[in-house]
């Protein structure tokens, strides 16, 4: 007991102050790592270092070796590969926004914008009849079906939206696929839904955007080129007949709501052979 006293009053105010401080910082930067794409990330590069450590007491040398210097040139990667999102922290850092501001909020605006462009892409497609096929990854990687089409890696917009589905586009025939906030690739193809009591006049591209969510966890946004009608597909599960409101509150239900079926409450109905 005298022990833990005599550590105590070493400790001076400066030392409170200062484990305060790193304390805030490491908070903030594992809240902003949670809500971004680097969660991932950290997740694989925790499970390396104790893979490094067990090797290193294993006296397994050539492993260690390898992952000693994978882990070297890992370090570069993370640099390139984060770089919008660390140009991001650095950027509301340089503002005086790290503590007035969450990075979840940050998140959110940057959702929020993603949502509309989505809905104003969307309405114009349906209203003019131009057929499309988007699809919003989730936890599941679809990057087998990526390969497919054409890596775009671009930031969501309405205008780039309806120039990749104008039917003069190279592009306009296959999927897009959303992963995160970008457009990260298009012209893909998918595979087609094995469902045999689909009806008959659903045509290839409400296939495929069944299909997909038959293979993954995916959400398809269809907009069909005969009708204009705009469709939702999620487990293999086909909704038709969507205003733009409904779409919208399904999109903000979808990005903003942490649930596993985040779409369900919201679908009007299920498709079935009547219809």
């Amino acid at each position: 007991m005298p022990n833990v006293l005599n550590i105590f009053s070493q400790i001076r105010v400066m030392d409170v102050i200062d484990i305060i401080i790193v304390a805030l910082v490491v908070y903030k930067v594992l809240h902003f790592i949670r809500e971004t794409r680097a969660s991932q990330l950290v997740k694989g590069l925790i499970l390396l270092l104790i893979v490094t450590n067990l090797s290193e007491l294993l006296r397994l040398n050539t492993i260690y070796w390898l992952l000693r210097n994978t882990m070297t040139l890992g370090s570069i990667a993370i640099i390139i590969v984060f770089q919008p999102e660390l140009r991001r922290a650095l950027e509301y850092l340089g503002r005086g926004k790290f503590w007035t501001r969450s990075f979840l909020e940050i998140r959110q605006e940057l959702v929020k914008d993603l949502i509309s462009n989505l809905v104003s892409a969307l309405s114009y497609l349906s209203k003019n009849n131009i057929g499309a096929l988007i699809i919003l990854e989730r936890e599941t990687s679809i990057s087998d079906f990526t390969e497919t089409g054409t890596i775009l890696n671009a930031d969501v917009s309405e205008q780039l939206l309806i120039n990749i589905f104008n039917t003069n586009a190279p592009l306009h025939d296959g999927a897009v696929i959303i992963r995160g906030e970008s457009i990260f690739a298009a012209g893909c193809v998918l595979p087609l839904s094995e469902n045999k009591s689909l009806s008959k006049e659903l045509g290839t591209r409400h296939r495929a955007g069944i299909g997909i969510t038959e293979r993954s966890d995916a959400v398809s946004l269809i907009v069909s080129e005969e009708t204009g009608a705009i469709s939702i597909a999620i487990d293999g599960k086909l909704s038709r007949f969507l205003d733009i409101q409904s779409v919208e509150r399904i999109l903000n239900n979808l990005y903003l709501n942490d649930k596993k079926h985040p779409l369900l409450p919201f679908v009007k109905k299920i498709w079935s052979p009547k219809r």
